[in-house]
C-alpha cells in the first residue's frame, strides 16, 4: 500500500493530518470523525474522506478513525521514523533563520551543514551546524547521504548554483529565492516565494475580507 501512487496534492495534505493526529494523540484523544479533522484543519471533510481512501480502509462509517491507528499508519507511511538529512546553500539573513530553525518541530528531518562563498562565514557554526565552502559541496553531500537541498542564495546566482547541486547528485530542491530554476526531470523543485505569498495574502484580504466574528477553529471543538 505505502507504495502506491496518491495524487500530489493528497500527499502534500498528510503531513497536516499527521501532525494534527499527533496533538490529538498527546491529549489523549481515541478517535475522531472527519467532520471533527474538517473542522479543525479548514479542509473539506469530503476531501478527508477521499484523502485517506488513497491509503485504503482506515476508519469505520459511524465510528469515524482511530486516532492511534491512523496515527501510526501514517508515521509508517510517511516514513517518520527515518532521519532525513537535508543541507542548506546561501547563509544570509534568511538562511541563518533557516539553520536557526532547523525542523526544530519534526524528528525525521535535519539540516545537517551550510554553504555560503563568504570566507567570514565558512568555518564557522550556527547553532551546532557547520558552515562548508560551497567547493566541498559534493564532499558533505556523499559524507551525508543528503538528497535534498533549501536554495536560500541571491537570484542572480540561484541557476549557477543549482547547476551544481544537480551534478552533485541532488534530486530535490527547496527553493526560496524569487528565480524560477530548470532542472532534469528527475530533479524536484519546489519553489517558496515569500513575496508572492504576502502579497496574495493581502489581495485577498482586501477582496475577501474575513468575517469578523468568525472563530478559529481549536482543539477545544472537539
Amino acid at each position: 500500500m505505502a507504495d502506491q501512487k496518491i495524487p500530489q496534492v493528497t500527499a502534500k495534505r498528510l503531513p497536516l493530518y499527521y501532525r494534527y493526529l499527533e496533538k490529538l494523540h498527546a491529549i489523549g484523544k481515541q478517535r475522531v470523525s472527519s467532520a471533527q479533522l474538517s473542522e479543525a484543519l479548514q479542509i473539506d471533510p469530503a476531501t478527508i474522506r477521499r484523502d485517506f481512501s488513497y491509503l485504503g480502509e482506515l476508519g469505520k462509517k459511524g465510528y469515524g478513525y482511530n486516532v492511534n491507528y491512523l496515527l501510526q499508519f501514517l508515521r509508517d507511511f510517511l516514513k517518520q521514523d527515518e532521519v532525513t538529512n537535508v543541507v542548506l546553500v546561501g547563509v544570509g539573513n534568511l538562511g541563518t533563520a533557516l539553520l536557526r530553525y532547523n525542523f526544530y518541530r519534526s524528528h525525521n528531518t535535519k539540516i545537517v551543514a551550510g554553504f555560503d562563498i563568504d570566507s567570514n562565514k565558512v568555518g564557522k557554526e550556527i547553532d551546532g551546524i557547520p558552515i562548508f565552502s560551497i567547493d566541498r559541496f559534493a564532499e558533505v553531500k556523499d559524507l551525508h547521504n543528503v538528497e535534498v537541498a533549501i536554495l536560500t542564495v541571491p537570484a542572480n546566482v540561484a541557476q549557477q548554483v543549482t547547476d551544481r547541486m544537480v551534478a552533485a547528485g541532488i534530486r530535490g530542491i527547496l527553493n526560496f529565492t524569487p528565480a524560477r530554476l530548470t532542472a532534469p526531470p528527475s530533479v524536484r523543485i519546489h519553489h517558496i516565494d515569500l513575496t508572492t505569498e504576502l502579497q496574495t495574502l493581502i489581495y485577498f484580504l482586501k477582496k475577501f475580507p474575513p468575517e469578523e466574528d468568525r472563530e478559529t477553529p481549536s482543539e477545544d471543538h472537539l
